[in-house]
């Protein structure tokens, strides 16, 4: 859902959609099946999707200046794989100087923790933003398995930190900063993430 939901968006507007991986290679397909999601097994089965995802480069050989739309998609691994990675935040840093719009949806934002602009600040600082919350994650009775929980985090780096219910639909547009709170906001966030990239041209 947390990538079919906005690929689906993306690409019906006509928009090319490319993927990158933390180790490259298609990545882990996981909880498709735990919630109705109507988009996803069109995604899954799409030859072009599959194709694109088995040569998915690593962040390091992705060019930003090609982009104006990047979307960190969760899932827990992220949790672990996404802070400190200098290429991730590479990415997300040009992108958002370029003038281009940096979204994230669900353990997404965990990308956004320790990314700095060119200038030293954190792009969360101050920001208006959200990303699963600690409600959600001892609900699912993650909350002692994740290295961090990834609200407290945010709000730690100067983030302005909002959530709703328990996998509620929750999105935040901060001018060029585009977050949902979970899986089920994914496709808001693709719709936000559109409407912010268009308001910046």
């Amino acid at each position: 859902m947390e990538a079919a939901d906005p690929w689906t968006v993306f690409t019906r507007l006509g928009w090319r959609v490319d993927f990158c991986t933390v180790q490259g290679g298609p990545p882990p397909d996981d909880g498709f099946d735990r919630v109705p999601q109507p988009l996803v097994p069109g995604y899954r089965t799409d030859p072009d999707v599959q194709a694109a995802l088995a040569a998915a480069p690593t962040p390091g050989k992705v060019d930003p200046d090609q982009y104006g739309i990047v979307l960190y998609v969760g899932g827990h691994g992220a949790m672990w794989d996404f802070p400190g990675n200098q290429d991730l935040h590479a990415i997300g840093a040009r992108v958002y100087e370029n003038g281009g719009v940096v979204s994230a949806v669900c353990h997404g934002p965990a990308a956004l923790v320790d990314l700095r602009l060119s200038d030293g600040t954190l792009l969360v600082e101050g920001k208006n933003l959200t990303g699963f919350s600690n409600l959600e994650e001892r609900t699912t009775h993650r909350e002692s398995i994740v290295p961090f929980l990834l609200e407290e985090r945010l709000v730690a780096q100067g983030a302005r930190y909002t959530s709703a219910g328990f996998l509620v639909p929750h999105i935040v547009t901060d001018e060029r900063l585009v977050t949902g709170q979970n899986p089920v906001s994914a496709y808001d966030v693709a719709i936000a993430a559109v409407a912010a990239s268009s308001r910046a041209e």
